[in-house]
């Protein structure tokens, strides 16, 4: 039997049923060296924006998960082929050092509709600006809402506004946001008329669309500069939608087939180019916002290589009902979408609130990633 502690002992003396004192002053152990202690930012030094976010990583529970996201984000951005050793059969080319430094892991993008209807619409075409992300994978309404909002805005609203009077007026809510149909009417003004003309091209110049094909030619003919996908196209950065006739630009080719039919989108295309820009890379990061599709057609897309080495995933979803929006990162090692060695971090909130501040101390530090 171990023996007991002094204060258990004081208890014992003071009538404190034994059972009782052994159950609540059991014995610690020693904490392991370098454990770190819980510690948030005093406002006693003043408010330093760099110094508030850098005590995320001892203040506990999600806030020290974006603290990881962030150190993740970091990891994935700076990491050149320099920093690994030649392979034997390494092309010749990627023997020179300086060669080597100028390889980059590949980084995955991925987001859900809602990113694009608030406010992250900014902060993703800040990312796409500037040629920080090498693929993205996104809904329909991630694609139809970037272009919406190049011909009216989107409001605020709230969440309790009740349905049945927004339809009376015309007025569609997404959470606490406000889209008008007219503003749905303003796209299927531009867009109808860019669909025949690549109807046109299909049947005289033989063009095979895909949803990415068609998602850089709208960037193209957008011509705007607050557009993600102007950027993109602009970049040559592929935007991967499977599920392209999911929403607006489903109900504009749907009423197109009637009108003018005859328009084939083929998606065989693009399982080619997310699958290769994965199998090719020297090393991949995912930073996934949201879950369903483009978490997991991202995932997928890492298994080809046996899994991803930077991981980063933001959302609210649970493992409890065995769905791939709330699966921890560790399930997609247990895939072979993230890799052994990886250290991947999951961040349990609402990413139009961590979003802007994952950016603030990762993208927005540092066009290349490696910070001075």
């Amino acid at each position: 039997m171990s023996s007991i502690t002094e204060n258990e002992a004081t208890l014992i003396q003071a009538g404190v049923p034994k059972e009782a004192a052994a159950a609540v002053m059991v014995k610690s152990e020693t904490m392991p060296e370098g454990s770190k202690h819980v510690k948030g930012y005093d406002f006693n030094d003043g408010v330093d924006f760099d110094k508030l976010m850098a005590s995320y990583a001892t203040h506990g529970f999600q806030a020290s998960n974006l603290g990881k996201a962030i150190h993740e984000i970091k990891r994935m951005r700076k990491w050149r082929l320099s920093d690994d050793p030649i392979k034997e059969d390494e092309d010749e080319d990627l023997k020179d050092m300086e060669a080597r430094k100028k390889v980059k892991a590949t980084i995955f993008f991925g987001y859900t509709s809602n990113m694009i209807s608030c406010g992250n619409r900014e902060v993703i075409r800040y990312m796409c600006q500037h040629k920080m992300v090498d693929i993205i994978v996104t809904t329909a309404g991630g694609i139809e809402e970037d272009f919406i909002k190049c011909f009216a805005p989107t409001y605020m609203g709230d969440f309790a506004l009740k349905g049945e009077g927004l339809r009376k007026k015309g007025i569609n809510r997404i959470g606490n946001l406000l889209i008008p149909n007219k503003n749905y009417c303003h796209f299927e003004d531009w867009f109808s008329p860019l669909l025949d003309t690549m109807l046109e091209e299909q049947k005289t110049k033989g063009t095979v669309w895909s949803p990415s094909k068609m998602i850089a030619r709208m960037g193209k003919e957008i011509n705007n500069e607050d557009s993600v996908y102007y950027w993109c196209w602009k970049n040559n950065i592929p935007v991967m939608c499977p599920s392209l006739t999911d929403g607006s630009v489903g109900d504009m080719i749907y009423f197109h087939s009637y009108k003018n039919p005859g328009f084939v989108l083929d998606i065989a295309q693009d399982i080619r180019i997310v699958n290769d820009k994965a199998v090719r890379a020297k090393k991949t990061g995912m930073l996934i916002l949201g879950g369903g599709l483009v978490k997991h057609h991202i995932c997928n897309a890492n298994l080809m290589r046996n899994g991803a080495d930077f991981a980063v995933f933001v959302n609210t979803g649970q493992e409890f009902d065995g769905s791939d929006s709330g699966a921890r990162p560790d399930e997609a090692v247990s895939w072979g979408k993230i890799s052994l060695g990886a250290k991947p971090v999951k961040v349990y909130a609402d990413a139009s609130m961590v979003l802007p501040l994952l950016v603030a101390q990762t993208f927005a530090r540092s066009k290349d990633g490696l910070e001075e």
